[in-house]
């Protein structure tokens, strides 16, 4: 535990925050100059929680990846996803969503139809994790495995009472996500009850917590709603939840094998690969998603010594 004025323990992300269809502000805490990825974790993006109006439109049409998995996970709301495997799968709270972009695929992401011309709520997470450089180019896939099907566990904490987890991918306290994965990840979701000190133990190798929408203490330090606390790697670290409680994610997992560059929605350790993707998708390759025609255009490429 640091001591009072001393060196801090953990590396802060604060991320940084733009707005999307006039009314979504989006938080994206990965990667940043300070830390580019925590595990196989590159890219991390925390939205609402907010009321939409019925005139918002947050469709996403159909744009490509290569050479990573997106993790959809929301705590609010929905959203339709549509790729060009066929998938047609409704995003609900409490499940994962585990997209294998691999040598590529496109997807969207839409308002479901129930939902359009009412007020509306969303509040969710969509992050990026980085295929290991021999997988990179496997076969696209989809995984969507329902709340219900995700393992929980209940921990003591004291007085305070129980720690909640729910434990979406990986492993953890005994249990296993039934998501696959292309190497070892970490991904849970964590409720501390109202005054709690817990002791959270070194799950993975790298580690970091983020709480959407709770003040924490980690150790001695204070760590501010929306605020990413990257965890001293092989060590234990105690939070204390405030009056409210406090509910969190954990990240994780083994470190990548090399860095990744990324440029738009492409991930990949060779640039060449990166490049080829541009091109292909402004030829209009990529194979289409079925019944639809719309497609998000990239930024200008520009190539980088």
């Amino acid at each position: 535990m640091s001591a009072p004025g001393g060196p801090s323990r953990i590396t802060r992300l604060s991320g940084r925050e733009t707005t999307l269809a006039g009314a979504l502000t989006v938080r994206r805490v990965l990667p940043a100059a300070a830390q580019r990825s925590v595990g196989p974790f590159i890219f991390f993006d925390h939205f609402g929680p907010v009321t939409l109006p019925p005139e918002v439109d947050t469709d996403v049409g159909g744009h490509p990846h290569i050479g990573l998995a997106t993790v959809s996970y929301l705590f609010e709301g929905g959203f339709l996803h549509s790729d060009s495997l066929g998938t047609v799968q409704t995003i609900a709270p409490g499940a994962i969503n585990w997209m294998v972009a691999g040598r590529g695929v496109v997807h969207s992401e839409r308002v479901p139809e129930a939902e359009r011309g009412h007020p509306r709520r969303l509040h969710g997470l969509q992050l990026w994790v980085a295929l290991p450089p021999e997988l990179a180019q496997c076969e696209p896939s989809f995984q969507h495995v329902a709340a219900a099907d995700l393992p929980h566990v209940s921990l003591d904490s004291g007085e305070a009472g129980r720690v909640s987890v729910r434990v979406l991918v990986g492993e953890a306290f005994g249990v296993r996500s039934p998501v696959r994965t292309a190497s070892p990840t970490l991904y849970l979701d964590i409720t501390l009850p109202p005054g709690a000190s817990w002791t959270l133990p070194p799950l993975a190798d790298e580690q970091a917590i983020f709480s959407p929408e709770h003040a924490l203490t980690v150790d001695d330090e204070a760590l501010a709603p929306r605020d990413m606390a990257v965890l001293p790697a092989g060590e234990a670290v105690s939070l204390q939840a405030g009056a409210e409680g406090a509910r969190l994610v954990l990240v994780g997992g083994q470190p990548l094998a090399q860095p990744v560059r990324m440029w738009w929605n492409f991930v990949s350790t060779d640039p060449a690969l990166i490049e080829k993707a541009a091109a292909d998708w402004a030829a209009g390759g990529f194979d289409p998603i079925p019944g639809e025609t719309d497609r998000i255009p990239a930024p200008p490429w520009r190539v980088r010594a």
